[in-house]
């Protein structure tokens, strides 16, 4: 597996693997998300996969089951159990694109809805991920270069939102880095009730 590194942000929970793929793998998995629906009724294109996640009722149900994941997907969450990364399979995919501008407000995933584990594989561009923590009002950021696989789990799940600032450049090592295009791959378990 690739070297897992614990970034210097000191978030609890929080794993960053670096280049967890290969360029020919994010070649790949970019050419099968582009060939596939997306949905626009965000302010951002997403696909969902395993379960459809609701985001006005932040829930997830039992008719949300969309199917198994495609194979495409089902390669990749079968290695993040592999690796160690998940505990089972994960059953649900998030797809999200993010075009030069656009961001996610901060946010910590739907505790009912998901297990523990929550994994993300960036593709394209890097960005910048700010963390929150309301209880003690502490901020840290990180550079998510593409191919890179973030893991949240513990402390760095429940305990930090996680945000994407809407903004067209980031400033990454001291040196202003406009966006492109960016996709996100976001893996978990379903928790039905």
């Amino acid at each position: 597996m690739d070297q897992k590194t614990e970034p210097e942000i000191n978030v609890s929970g929080l794993i960053y693997i670096p280049d967890f793929i290969s360029v020919q793998e994010q070649d790949f998995l970019l050419s099968q998300i582009d060939q596939q629906s997306w949905l626009t009724d965000l302010k951002r294109r997403v696909q969902h996969y395993g379960y459809k996640y609701d985001y006005k009722a932040r829930t997830v149900s039992n008719d949300a089951y969309l199917g198994s994941l495609p194979a495409w997907l089902s390669l990749l969450s079968n290695k993040l159990h592999n690796d160690g990364i998940f505990p089972s399979v994960p059953d649900q995919v998030i797809v999200n694109e993010y075009l030069p501008g656009q961001g996610i407000s901060a946010h910590i995933d739907c505790v009912p809805c998901f297990a523990d584990t929550i994994a993300s594989l960036s593709l394209g561009s890097p960005c910048i991920m700010e963390f929150s923590n309301p209880r003690t009002g502490e901020k840290r950021s990180i550079v998510l270069e593409d191919r890179s696989l973030i893991v949240l789990s513990g402390p760095a799940r429940y305990e930090w939102q996680h945000a994407i600032p809407s903004r067209k450049s980031d400033i990454i090592n001291g040196i202003k880095t406009e966006r492109a295009r960016r996709v996100s791959l976001t893996f978990r378990n379903i928790i039905l009730n």
